[in-house]
């Protein structure tokens, strides 16, 4: 016969304890965010340090392809055609095993003179990736010695053929000790206009969809188009699908969320699927203006686990 019997001074002080370490625990990292296209946003590691991000995104690998001469761009934070941007490979190694961060090369960008004219191509811009950027060797890595997490695809210009070769060439030098990771940030309609034969391969880790200069961004007070387009990205075949957001109102034309809109309109829309990741924010720079990663980090990262601590002190417990 089961009696109500009350909890033991030990257990309730241990439940107690573990509620107001649920108040102080800050959530697993789930944020991407976009670095390198502004000198003043800080440098590398010290976003990494920040504990708001999980994966960083190095902008732009902006010109490749068609006979020309492969370029990175990082804005203002150094010339790599004077090997002044190798500095970075100790952030980068910080970054990945201090703070647990994958950093992420990413290819393309709104500015820049890239494209892939053949699949010949495309096989030997991925043979220059890895060796330059991954974990071959070259005797010139822009970015020294450190090896890259994996290959983001922001692309939005150029050609429309080959991303779907270069995926399969990228990914191909995974092996089971080190796994080359993908990523694409594709426009929110669908189907993307670059990067949809990419997708479909199946071969990409993560999507960052662009919510945000499309007509399915949020605008106050109407999520259904958002809804509706982001239905449909998480039925695609990939691991994690992240909500891409402006970082500040001057980030992009138009889409950003603030804050308490997206704790309590967006986010219970989109943690609905299963794939979600969390949000990927444009850019470094804006986020450092607006804290917008700070703020609202413990929600979009929130652990459901931790949720249901008061609800365990409420439960009557059951002796037998």
């Amino acid at each position: 016969m089961a009696i109500r019997s009350p909890a033991s001074p030990l257990l309730l002080a241990v439940l107690c304890l573990l509620l107001a370490l649920a108040g102080r625990l800050r959530a697993e990292p789930c944020i991407a965010v976009y670095w390198g296209q502004n000198g003043n946003e800080g440098g590398l590691r010290e976003a990494c340090a920040t504990g708001n991000y999980k994966y960083v995104l190095v902008a732009f690998f902006n010109q490749f392809g068609g006979n020309q001469d492969p370029q990175l761009n990082l804005a203002g934070h150094c010339d790599p055609n004077t090997n002044g941007c190798t500095f970075l490979s100790n952030d980068i190694i910080s970054c990945q095993r201090d703070y647990n961060v994958k950093v992420m090369l990413s290819l393309g960008g709104a500015i820049g003179s890239y494209r892939l004219v053949s699949k010949e191509e495309a096989r030997e811009v991925a043979r220059y990736i890895w060796n330059n950027f991954l974990g071959g060797s070259s005797s010139n890595r822009p970015l020294g010695n450190a090896v890259l997490d994996g290959v983001d695809f922001d692309i939005e210009g150029g050609s429309r053929d080959h991303w779907d070769d270069l995926a399969r060439y990228l990914k191909a030098y995974s092996t089971p000790e080190r796994k080359v990771h993908l990523s694409a940030a594709p426009q929110c309609p669908m189907p993307d206009y670059f990067l949809q034969p990419a997708i479909d391969t199946g071969l990409f880790d993560y999507l960052w969809v662009q919510f945000y200069n499309n007509y399915c961004q949020y605008s106050s007070g109407n999520a259904a188009s958002l809804e509706h387009m982001w239905n449909r990205w998480t039925s695609m075949n990939v691991s994690k699908v992240f909500l891409g957001l402006p970082a500040s109102p001057q980030a992009a034309v138009g889409g950003f969320v603030r804050p308490a809109e997206l704790v309590t309109r967006v986010l219970p829309i989109v943690k609905k699927s299963e794939k979600y990741g969390g949000i990927m924010l444009w850019n470094r720079y804006h986020d450092v203006l607006y804290g917008y990663s700070s703020e609202v980090r413990n929600y979009v990262c929130s652990a459901d686990r931790l949720s249901s601590i008061p609800s365990m002190l409420a439960r009557p417990f059951m002796m037998v």
